[in-house]
């Protein structure tokens, strides 16, 4: 992992998601965290660009880092940013998410979705009440149906070198019994090969409420962070496949590492 890209418009959602992001980057040094902000007018770049400074600032204080800032003008926040990423070839995005109500959900959750549903890179979702925690263990869910071919490996693994966290594998399905089934023994085996490195320890979870399993697991085994993959389609606009992932961002406490299938 090279570099990290934090966007930040200075609301304390985005503030708390760029503190959580230098934290967990101290001891990193060879990781480049940039804090990117945008407006809407030339006229404001002056200012914009010494705030962001002072806020650099102040994130260095506490966190040795290597931070650096980037803003410009953007008429469409996710658009820019989506360039700027790519531009950047960044491993990461590290953004905030809040709001259980619908309207704040629109208002301050829609960009940060609406950058996961993206392909630019990998998207973590610091939700609003979140506090930092040394990542020790993280938690992947999956659906077990064709892992060899819809686990998007390289990220996961880039993102599980760079930490070194326990690796548990969650899957949630109402059909579990005492012992899976042949069909979810052969896509273990695929997971077993494809993360042989990381020793990964696996659940199966027979529960019908997906995002409740997984909120009680995560509580339980002192999950850290949540991997989920993001199965998407196309028909008129790119959407969830599932809704578990908008569901949790919105849910819960812990960070959330959306990684496109």
């Amino acid at each position: 992992m090279n570099t990290v890209i934090v966007p930040v418009d200075f609301s304390e959602t985005s503030m708390n998601a760029a503190k959580y992001a230098a934290k967990l980057l101290v001891g990193h040094y060879d990781v480049e965290m940039i804090l990117y902000h945008s407006f809407e007018k030339e006229s404001e770049a002056d200012k914009c660009t010494a705030d962001i400074e002072k806020f650099r600032e102040e994130l260095l204080v506490n966190c040795p880092v290597k931070i650096s800032v980037y803003t410009e003008v953007a008429k469409d926040f996710v658009e820019e940013l989506e360039k700027f990423v790519r531009h950047r070839r960044a491993d990461l995005v590290i953004m905030g998410i809040t709001g259980k109500s619908a309207i704040a959900q629109v208002f301050m959750g829609s960009n940060t979705l609406k950058m996961a549903e993206t392909k630019a890179c990998p998207v973590l979702i610091v939700p609003e009440k979140s506090t930092y925690r040394e990542v020790k263990n993280v938690m992947l869910a999956s659906d077990f149906k064709n892992v060899k071919n819809t686990t998007p490996s390289a990220p996961i693994k880039s993102f599980l070198e760079t930490f070194k966290p326990n690796l548990h594998i969650v899957n949630v399905d109402e059909n579990h019994f005492v012992a899976i089934s042949a069909e979810y023994e052969k896509e273990k085996e695929a997971f077993i090969e494809m993360f042989k490195e990381f020793s990964p320890e696996f659940y199966f979870l027979r529960l019908f409420d997906v995002e409740e399993a997984l909120q009680l697991f995560a509580e339980e085994r002192n999950i850290d962070l949540i991997i989920l993959i993001q199965k998407i389609t196309t028909l008129r606009h790119k959407m969830f496949k599932s809704n578990v992932a908008k569901k949790l961002s919105f849910q819960t406490t812990i960070p959330i590492l959306i990684v496109q299938e």
